[in-house]
């Protein structure tokens, strides 16, 4: 059985607003991954990996971002900001439609 390979953070679809988007940006803030990491090429297996690593590094503040002392809150803001800004400019939109 071959292994599905992530496209990575800046490949994806809707302007990588996904929830696997979510895991690397938040492995972003929580000092994880570098964030020049895009996990282009990681197989579906390491990106679980990661996401086990984000939930227990999350663990400690509750899963809130309020709860995140003021450094990681604000690299936090930094990341989620530019993330949205540039998914908008791709063309995403919030807004749920019925495929959604």
């Amino acid at each position: 059985m071959k292994s599905k390979i992530y496209e990575g953070i800046h490949n994806e679809e809707r302007g990588g607003m996904t929830p696997t988007a979510n895991i690397i940006r938040d492995a972003w803030v929580l000092g994880l991954l570098p964030e020049d990491e895009t996990c282009e090429g990681w197989t579906i297996q390491g990106i679980e990996a990661l996401y086990d690593k984000v939930s227990a590094a999350w663990e400690p503040y509750g899963h809130l971002v309020s709860n995140l002392p003021p450094d990681l809150r604000e690299r936090h803001a930094r990341i989620y900001e530019a993330a949205v800004s540039q998914a908008r400019a791709a063309g995403w939109n919030p807004e749920l439609d019925e495929n959604d």
